[in-house]
């Protein structure tokens, strides 16, 4: 997990501490900060892979910082999990309302948390994930950074690397050059579209021998898909 970082929104000390050091044992990089003008700051820094938002903050609430992430095109699809005191189930429907993706009541064990990451991640983000992925023989091992076809390795540099990962973890999608730089190489990092292709280019070579570099197929005009089925 030491490719997913966390940001930790939680104005109380020994609370943000507990969950920093849940988080870093499971191996998750951690970013606090004490109140929403810090974590903004962060934000505009570079986006997290999950953001773990406190509801009761000082000045701008938890809910209030959601509610600004879900309306900016930069952080609207960013996973979000509420932490709050708050437990009635009016309180609970008015969190996920205004763009939780989960909601955690306080106080919550250090195992529920990293279970509701993970869950999150499963769903929102499955290239973060350590899960061994299987596409038609070709294997993809997140953890041991490996990429087999039959009995044969497959040599991948690491941008490769991830965007297989990308592509295997979410197929049949069609995504254009900018999408992919902003989901593969990640956010506020400046590069020309055109790089996408030099590395789409590596990719197919080194799948080449195996035949699985007919699984990345161009689409005209709009960018790349990784599928298993005949394109036409």
């Amino acid at each position: 997990m030491s490719n997913v970082t966390v940001l930790v929104v939680e104005d109380e000390e020994s609370i943000t501490t507990l969950i920093r050091y849940t988080l870093e044992h499971a191996g998750f990089a951690v970013e606090c900060a004490a109140s929403a003008e810090e974590a903004r700051a962060i934000l505009n820094e570079k986006l997290p892979d999950v953001a773990l938002l406190d509801w009761m903050l000082p000045g701008q609430s938890g809910v209030q910082l959601m509610r600004q992430l879900r309306q900016d095109e930069r952080s609207r699809d960013l996973p979000i999990i509420l932490l709050t005191a708050r437990s009635t189930d009016t309180d609970k429907e008015t969190g996920l309302n205004q763009g939780a993706d989960d909601y955690l009541t306080k106080p919550f064990s250090p195992r529920e948390l990293i279970a509701r990451i993970n869950a999150l991640l499963r769903r929102r983000a499955p290239q973060k994930t350590a899960e061994v992925i299987d596409m038609e023989g070709l294997i993809l091992d997140p953890e041991q950074r490996r990429v087999t076809a039959g009995e044969d390795d497959i040599a991948l540099g690491p941008t490769e690397f991830r965007l297989l990962h990308f592509f295997m973890t979410h197929p049949e999608r069609v995504y254009s050059r900018r999408q992919l730089l902003d989901l593969v190489w990640g956010d506020h990092v400046f590069v020309e579209e055109r790089t996408v292709d030099v590395h789409i280019r590596r990719l197919r070579r080194a799948l080449t021998d195996t035949g699985y570099e007919r699984f990345i197929q161009t689409v005209r005009s709009a960018g790349y898909r990784f599928s298993a089925k005949i394109s036409g």
